[in-house]
């Protein structure tokens, strides 16, 4: 299958036409470039092989990898960014003469293709071909408007109600999005491809044949220096890599890291299985969250209040049903401090309703959206007994206000007080944990605060219908011993720091952080059957005992919202799952062995270090399977197939053999263009195994060649280990840390093999903004290269920044970037390559400026090389290009103001270190300048250049006359008599009194502390009084 309109073919149509008013530097730039990539295509520029010397060692390589795109759209400058961090080493290390490899890849894998085809295939059922959407109609458009906006306004002031703020106002987030908040995947691919065409995405398999071509073709476009014959997709389209994940997961089940069982996962009831990062569209790297639900127990209602008459008729029932009670269920994180319970607390908005357990038998107060995840859950996995017996559904008998819980009697469990009460708290969120929460005002400083406003504030507890007797009897009860604390953490945190109110926010976030640490580290339990042991053993105690008696169960969610491709809202589910055993702990000391040695792993910065070791500490048990969408079936089990994620962990490896199986224009992995003439089913596990792992024999039956597999073997260790792989900050704790996790497995007897460093940057803003469609600064990557050319979209990335944090593309930097490339190549060929040789000065004899300007060269290359090397682009393009400029503008205005010609072999050094030294970052013109100079061969496989050590001496002298060039000419503007004439007078030798201080100091110096004598200054002062006759001197 292949696209209406082949995108290879883009390539070849591009041309510069005539170009409007102030395009004009811009379109000479775009044409140069596109002839300087038919050039690298003919030359086969960044095609690279196994190089050996001539005693058969082989010859430095270097191999830079970057996370393989989504292939369900157009490239955008978001990848662009990122991807010229892998760019720009890739370059830099060919220039150093270095083998560089840079191979590029498409992923298809998982929900996101596959959502995105099913929506577009019911719009067209439902509404047509084109389709006639509702909205077309002005007023009905109108209507579906105003009623997206009236949700998103009812929404945010009830969440306003539940954080105990104001509303926000402003649109919805699709809105924002689409600027009508109505979100139709036709229009959404309208925007990519002929409309004509947009009926075939309906078939998913057809999104695999139209996007990564055209990616391939803008990336060219970029000059990425791609080895072009090493790309695919990923999915069973592609026989070759298919056969390459199923050997890796045979592998993986063989050592053991692949299990099954009920796990606990993000899961999606929509689409009925679980829902890993790559398919969610809010939420990566959210994973579940363990609370314990503990069950206070409704009792009959004893204060005569007519907001419980439901909850009379619902205990009733219960009671005839044979039931065994209401609970209301506050999910806690801390099951240790239930002997500190005072009251419960709930949300006097909140919705709540009275869930049905069979798995107990018992009734359940907490939120819809609570029940709905526990109906997911088990009770019992062991004996595979869930909470509802229906997987998903739960009955609901009964619904609530909050405020018609309010001063409900209660029995809690482990807590002091035989009766406490329900009371109101109006910071609960009902988006997170039941909606219920218990209050332990000793430890808890949120409960402690909320209890004494009651208490405190009579009316505030009467508008509630609150009586006296449900919270003056209720005093803080000291569970937990903190030193320096006391016995009640948040009381002693409360008055530290003055908070007397609940709208005290970040101050009570302070205090609750404080105490949750300090409780858990060095907390020592003083109340209960585990009075005197440290909080950090008693909690599991603790909750296991509660547990084991029916007091309390576990309960799963996200860490925070989860949302699916198909906007389902996820829930925690315990599901039977092929899952990989991350975490386990041998397998986890050996990553963190190789991650934490700076001698095997390069992180970069040590802030990036410390975020493996956290992943490497929290990814525990990955469920890597899914039962639908796009991807490698399971080998042994065929009925799943693996995930986005897991499918994507040692693909690197595959880079070395891909151009031997599938070749150049060949993503899809067609047979029949084959470079070597394999045959997918010829690629068996034992021929795998022979490539990849040590100690296993050439197969002795295999269809394939010995040759050619001798040749792959060799060629996966002559580029393995990966040197650099490259990636924003947020595949940290997923694909990342699961790369090296399966490299471990895989490799797990050649750590040697394992990938040598990461580099990570955090993502990029356009001109201090997020880029966003509605902003109107939303890029794709071609339409970026279109607006500022290829390389002025690359020097605007370099100085976009290179830390973790958000870097900022600046327009008007790449805008300027265009003037700047242009003009300097005017004036090299102005001056150098087109100029008549006699206006230059030529030969050995060098003045000291012209010394000046060469050892400034010299300084550069090598200061540019050093920030190249350490991944600092930012400060490479300052040293490589921006101070180059100013040393040759000095250069230039002394020879100018001066009236001695410029030396033509100095400005050529200047000229060929320059095209070289930005060549990384601006490629097309470093070519289009190497080729005009008249040099041999391609500027991209030209040698770094070899420059002479900066001369300290010489720099020092030439900043003495730049700073007293200076100072003389804001002089002369202040005195009062004109000159324009200054002499610099330099002594041979100093003055013979500096030259004894020098020689004192020198004496009072420790070479081995490296430091002055503590009296240091006296003594100076002391000594210079008895030598030095001039005081004027001193």
């Amino acid at each position: 299958m292949a696209p209406a309109a082949p995108p290879a073919a883009e390539m070849a149509n591009l041309s510069v036409s005539t170009a409007p008013k102030g395009t004009a530097k811009r379109d000479a730039l775009c044409a140069a470039e596109v002839e300087v990539q038919a050039m690298w295509e003919r030359e086969k520029a960044f095609e690279s092989n196994p190089c050996y010397d001539d005693d058969g060692s082989k010859k430095e390589k270097f191999i830079v990898t970057f996370p393989y795109p989504y292939s369900n759209g157009h490239l955008h400058l978001g990848h662009a960014f990122s991807l010229t961090k892998a760019v720009f080493r890739a370059q830099f290390e060919r220039n150093r003469g270095k083998n560089s490899l840079f191979p590029f890849a498409f992923h298809c894998t998982g929900m996101p293709i596959q959502a995105a085809a099913n929506k577009l295939k019911s719009e067209i059922e439902q509404y047509g071909v084109p389709p006639k959407f509702p909205e077309e109609d002005p007023e009905v458009r109108a209507q579906m408007e105003a009623e997206l906006a009236a949700a998103a306004k009812a929404k945010a002031e009830k969440d306003a109600v539940k954080a105990g703020g104001k509303a926000k106002g402003g649109k919805t987030k699709l809105i924002q999005k689409t600027g009508t908040g109505i979100v139709r995947q036709w229009n959404i691919l309208k925007r990519m491809v002929p409309e004509e065409e947009i009926p075939k995405f309906a078939d998913p398999i057809y999104w695999l044949m139209h996007f990564p071509p055209i990616g391939v073709d803008h990336m060219k476009r970029f000059g990425s220096g791609v080895d072009w014959r090493r790309a695919f997709i990923t999915t069973s389209v592609n026989g070759y890599y298919d056969a390459f994940i199923r050997w890796q997961f045979n592998v993986l089940k063989q050592k053991g890291k692949v299990l099954f069982g009920k796990r606990n996962n993000v899961y999606s009831l929509v689409d009925g299985q679980v829902c890993a990062d790559h398919d969610r569209s809010e939420g990566e790297g959210v994973g579940p969250q363990e609370y314990v639900l503990i069950k206070l127990k409704v009792l009959a209602p004893d204060h005569g209040q007519e907001r419980h008459g439901k909850m009379e008729k619902l205990l009733k029932r219960v009671e005839d049903e044979g039931k065994k009670g209401v609970y209301l269920v506050p999910a806690t994180l801390r099951p240790e401090t239930m002997y500190g319970q005072t009251n419960c607390f709930v949300l006097p908005t909140g919705e709540y309703g009275a869930y049905y357990i069979d798995a107990t038998d018992e009734v359940f107060i907490m939120s819809a959206r609570s029940a709905r995840g526990l109906s997911c859950q088990a009770y019992d996995a062991a004996n595979d007994v869930y909470f509802t017996k229906e997987f998903g559904k739960i009955e609901c008998l009964e619904t609530f206000t909050g405020d018609e819980l309010l001063g409900l009697p209660l029995k809690a469990p482990n807590a002091t007080y035989e009766k406490v009460y329900t009371l109101p708290l109006l910071t609960i969120s009902m988006g997170k944990g039941t909606g219920v929460v218990t209050s332990v005002p000793s430890d808890a400083p949120d409960d402690y605060v909320a209890l004494q406003a009651l208490k405190d504030k009579p009316d505030f507890a009467a508008k509630y219908d609150i009586t006296p007797d449900m919270v003056e009897p209720f005093e803080v009860v000291p569970i937990i011993s903190i030193e320096g604390y006391g016995d009640a953490s948040a009381v002693y945190m409360c008055e530290k720091l003055k908070i007397t109110s609940f709208n005290d926010k970040s101050k009570l976030a302070q205090a609750k952080d404080e105490t949750y640490l300090k409780g858990f580290t060095i907390g020592v339990m003083t109340y209960g059957s585990h009075a005197g042991k440290k909080v950090s053993e008693a909690k599991q105690l603790i909750r296991d005992e509660m547990i084991a008696a029916g007091q309390a169960h576990l309960y799963f969610e996200p860490e925070s919202k989860v949302v699916s491709r198909t906007n389902d809202e996820c829930v925690v589910a315990s599901t039977d799952q092929w899952y990989l055993a991350y975490g386990e702990d041998s397998w986890c000391s050996a990553v963190k062995k190789h991650v934490l040695d700076g001698e095997t792993f390069n992180a970069f910065h040590e802030s990036t270090l410390e975020k493996y070791d956290q992943s490497l500490n929290w990814l525990k048990e990955w469920a890597c399977t899914r039962q639908f969408g796009l991807g490698t079936n399971l080998p042994w089990d065929k009925e799943w197939v693996i995930e986005s994620l897991s499918d994507s962990t040692i693909y690197m490896s595959y880079y070395t053999i891909a151009h031997y199986l599938q070749g150049e224009n060949n993503l899809n992995g067609d047979e029949s263009l084959s470079p070597e003439n394999i045959k997918v089913a010829d690629l068996t596990d034992d021929v795998f195994n022979f490539i990849y792992r040590k100690g296993f024999s050439l197969p002795s039956n295999s269809a394939i060649p010995s040759e050619t597999l001798e040749k792959m073997r060799a060629e996966f260790r002559y580029w393995y280990p990966m040197d650099l792989r490259v990636s924003g900050k947020d595949l940290i704790p997923n694909h990342l840390t699961m790369a090296l996790y399966n490299h471990a497995a895989i490799w797990e007897d050649e750590p040697e093999l394992w990938p040598r460093g990461y580099y990570t940057n955090g993502f990029v803003m356009v001109d201090a903004e997020k880029m966003s469609k509605s902003k109107g600064n939303f890029l794709t990557l071609l339409e970026t290269i279109n607006l500022y050319s290829a390389d002025a979209t690359r020097f605007a990335c370099a100085d976009a920044g290179d830390s973790l944090d958000d870097a900022n593309f600046e327009r008007a930097t790449a805008n300027a970037a265009i003037v700047s490339l242009s003009n300097e190549s005017a004036w090299i060929k102005e001056n150098l390559i087109d100029a008549d040789k006699a206006t230059m000065r030529s030969g050995d004899d060098l003045n000291f400026m012209d010394k000046v300007f060469q050892n400034e060269t010299n300084r550069l290359v090598k200061a540019t090389e050093e920030s190249f090397e350490g991944m600092m682009y930012k400060e490479g393009l300052n040293k490589g290009w921006f101070e180059m400029m100013i040393a040759r503008n000095e250069y230039r205005a002394w020879c100018q103001d001066s009236g001695i010609a410029m030396h033509e072999g100095v400005v050529r050094h200047w000229v060929e270190s320059l095209a070289i030294i930005i060549c990384p970052i601006c490629p097309h013109w470093s070519e289009t300048l190497w080729k005009d100079l008249g040099k041999e061969g391609l500027a991209v496989r030209a040698p770094w250049p070899t420059v002479d050590e900066e001369d300290k001496l010489l720099s020092r002298q030439a900043k003495f006359l730049r700073d007293a060039l200076k100072n003389f000419r804001n002089s002369a503007g202040k005195a009062k008599k004109g000159w324009k004439e200054a002499t610099i007078l330099v002594a041979d030798d100093y003055p013979q009194w500096k030259v004894d201080a020098l020689l004192w100091m020198q004496s009072q110096y420790d070479v081995a502390s490296g430091s002055f004598p503590a009296t240091f200054m006296k003594d100076l002062k002391t000594w210079s009084a008895t030598n030095v006759t001039d005081k004027k001197q001193v």
